[in-house]
């Protein structure tokens, strides 16, 4: 298990407008080298909405599915927060996404992760959350400001 967590504050974003670009899950393709995303079910989202990350080139590369299982949108919850449950063959765990306002007036977001790759041995746990943790970074920091 690669459990890690990022928090970042940004400034000029509500809550309504960090979560718009985090939950946008096509978006995150954007930010994500060789990754498409297929949303399985109708919009908008919901509890329930199936969506798959595919990363790679041709035929080489593995599905990420996920499931939203928890889905609290603003400006109805404070802090907003969705959690997507991870089942695929080669990726397990969950994500939450929790943003609560900033004052005065931003968005501050906390992803908490636990990453699980299947066949890996726990030895390389360490190793998975340092790449997971950057990786994500990355991609999260990119959302917020796109």
């Amino acid at each position: 298990m690669a459990l890690f967590q990022l928090e970042r504050v940004a400034p000029r974003l509500t809550v309504d407008q960090a979560w718009q670009r985090l939950t946008d899950w096509p978006r995150h393709a954007d930010v994500a080298p060789l990754t498409r995303i297929t949303v399985l079910t109708e919009p908008p989202t919901h509890e329930g909405t199936a969506f798959v990350g595919r990363t790679g080139v041709g035929p080489l590369g593995f599905d990420d599915p996920m499931e939203v299982t928890a889905w609290e949108p603003p400006p109805d919850h404070t802090p907003a927060h969705c959690r997507l449950e991870k089942h695929g063959r080669l990726l397990g765990g969950w994500v939450d996404i929790t943003i609560h306002p900033h004052p005065p007036g931003g968005a501050r977001v906390t992803w908490q992760e636990d990453l699980r790759v299947r066949g890996f041995p726990r030895l390389l746990d360490p190793t998975v959350r340092m790449g997971a943790r950057r990786a994500y970074g990355y991609a999260v920091d990119r959302l917020l400001k796109t």
